[in-house]
């Protein structure tokens, strides 16, 4: 029903910035929430940030909160990730997803829909 594309990844020196393309197909309309996640080597998933298509709220995650911004652009179906600042504890695969919830949540298992991943790496 919907597809995720991420694209933007790659290495970076530590306090440089990427910036993150999650591109949306198919009935976007039904997944009102989009988040993004990570999953670093030997760590669980964690939550990063999410947006309402609508823009009127965002949510981050404190290990990133003042580095990071999420954005959408409904006309292209994207939603957009950028890190600034980057340290070498953000090297990571990030995720993009989609969930039918309607309030933003941070919990992986509410998202209905994934993306392949692209790998973030951060040199020190």
């Amino acid at each position: 029903q919907v597809q995720l594309v991420e694209s933007g990844g790659g290495l970076v020196q530590a306090g440089g910035s990427l910036r993150l393309s999650c591109a949306a197909s198919g009935r976007t309309i039904d997944t009102p929430i989009m988040g993004w996640f990570r999953q670093a080597p030997g760590k669980e998933r964690e939550f990063v940030a999410a947006i309402l298509w609508s823009g009127a709220s965002t949510h981050y995650a404190d290990s990133v909160k003042g580095r990071c911004t999420i954005s959408r652009d409904n006309a292209k179906n994207t939603v957009y990730l950028q890190l600034n600042s980057l340290k070498p504890e953000d090297t990571a695969v990030y995720w993009c997803a989609a969930s039918r919830a309607y309030y933003i949540i941070s919990e992986a298992y509410r998202y209905d829909y994934w993306g392949q991943g692209t790998q973030v790496t951060v040199s020190s």
